[in-house]
């Protein structure tokens, strides 16, 4: 679960920089668009709990927040 959880981060890194949405809430909503992205194209399936992965993710927003803060997009 670790692993999917680092790839739904990295691709939401990459959203938040092509749409210029750097505040919580653009995070927030990008992190839920992603996780039904990974689960449209089968790379979460109904096993997977969603609301943890969701947890995880928003609990990292500090850390995302303060990488974009030091490179400065």
């Amino acid at each position: 679960m670790e692993s999917i959880v680092d790839e739904i981060l990295q691709l939401v890194k990459k959203k938040m920089i092509e749409q210029s949405g750097y505040d919580r809430d653009a995070y927030k909503q990008l992190v839920e668009e992603t996780i039904e992205y990974f689960r449209e194209r089968g790379k979460l399936t109904d096993d997977d709990n969603d609301e943890f992965i969701e947890d995880q993710l928003m609990d990292m927003w500090e850390i995302v927040s303060d990488e974009f803060a030091r490179k400065k997009y």
